[in-house]
């Protein structure tokens, strides 16, 4: 078995070293738009090595350095060889095959989770996120390091395409643990499919279910995807209940959505679609004069909507609370 304490039996003298000048910058450019933070340095630093910027090495002599702090840290064999085994993968590229990180976990008999994970993450370090998601989503691994997963695949979407991002949250189903990570991951859920996104925020705790509501208002006003309506007469159909209803109103008529474009039209056509017309009357004074001339178009467009009044109001519909696979999810 090959003894990785020993950097010649890892590193051959005949290995071409790829840490070139190119592959260094690559890397520089890539930790920083992961925020100052790679992958693998999140993982030294969990394991025990907090000198900063021993990776990439940029010599033979600071290759050997990184080898000798990984051994001789308090880490388990495994973890040793899971940061060794990621180095590889570079030597990797360099050669054009995965015979050389595939031969070490090989001949150390390193567990095959931890090579999924490490792949991984060499991948999102790569930001080559569709092989990533391959290995980081796999039903084998726990969710280590779920938060970073999701803001980085939802800030490096491509062209508001949210689907790594969300296939990710939905495989896993990690329990995020900071608000950053929630945030981003429900703007991504409205941005490509606002009635979802609405029965996720209704998984959760009421305050943080307020925030998401709130927050979900703004982002379909904002023009979310994967509904054929426009903004506003999405959110004038789309079925509340009694405690959304309170939330909406608030939230578009005294709380910081007032100042949304068309929050007063959205609201004018919500309590038409409700049948609510005492209450149109009694607003009309304050709704009229803030109303646009862009919402004036889609609210005189109602008036020529057959049966309107014969609506039994949004709240009593409930086909959309049948939907599997959401609501029975714990909060996060």
């Amino acid at each position: 078995m090959l003894d990785y304490t020993k950097f010649q039996d890892v590193f051959p003298a005949d290995l071409q070293i790829p840490y070139d000048r190119k592959l260094q910058h690559e890397i520089e450019e890539h930790r920083n738009s992961l925020d100052g933070t790679l992958f693998i340095d999140r993982v030294m630093k969990a394991l025990g090595i907090a000198k900063a910027k021993l990776y990439p090495p940029k010599s033979d002599s600071a290759l050997r350095q990184l080898h000798q702090q990984i051994c001789e840290a308090g880490m388990s064999m495994h973890h040793k060889q899971s940061l060794l085994y990621y180095v590889l993968l570079d030597f990797d590229t360099a050669v054009s095959r995965d015979s050389i990180s595939e031969a070490f976990a090989g001949d150390v008999g390193m567990p095959s989770t931890y090579q999924v994970f490490m792949k991984g993450l060499w991948y999102m370090d790569r930001q080559d996120y569709q092989h990533a998601l391959e290995y980081v989503a796999h039903p084998s691994l726990s969710p280590d390091f779920a938060d970073d997963i999701i803001i980085a695949l939802v800030r490096h979407a491509q062209a508001n395409d949210y689907s790594l991002a969300l296939s990710y949250y939905y495989t896993v189903q990690p329990i995020l643990k900071t608000s950053l990570a929630l945030e981003l991951l429900y703007d991504a859920m409205v941005r490509t499919n606002a009635t979802e996104a609405l029965l996720f925020s209704r998984t959760h705790p009421e305050h943080t279910r307020e925030q998401l509501f709130r927050r979900w208002i703004a982002g379909v006003l904002d023009g979310g995807k994967g509904e054929k309506s426009t903004p506003v007469t999405q959110l004038a159909f789309m079925p509340f209940d009694s405690t959304e209803e309170t939330w909406f109103e608030e939230y578009l008529s005294k709380g910081e959505g007032r100042n949304l474009r068309k929050a007063k039209d959205t609201l004018l056509i919500r309590m038409i679609a409700c049948d609510r017309f005492a209450d149109v009357s009694r607003d009309m004074a304050e709704i009229e004069g803030m109303t646009g001339i862009e919402g004036m178009t889609e609210i005189e467009g109602m008036t020529g909507m057959t049966g309107f009044t014969d609506m039994t109001g949004i709240e009593g519909m409930t086909g959309i609370q049948d939907r599997t696979g959401i609501q029975d999810r714990t909060g996060i």
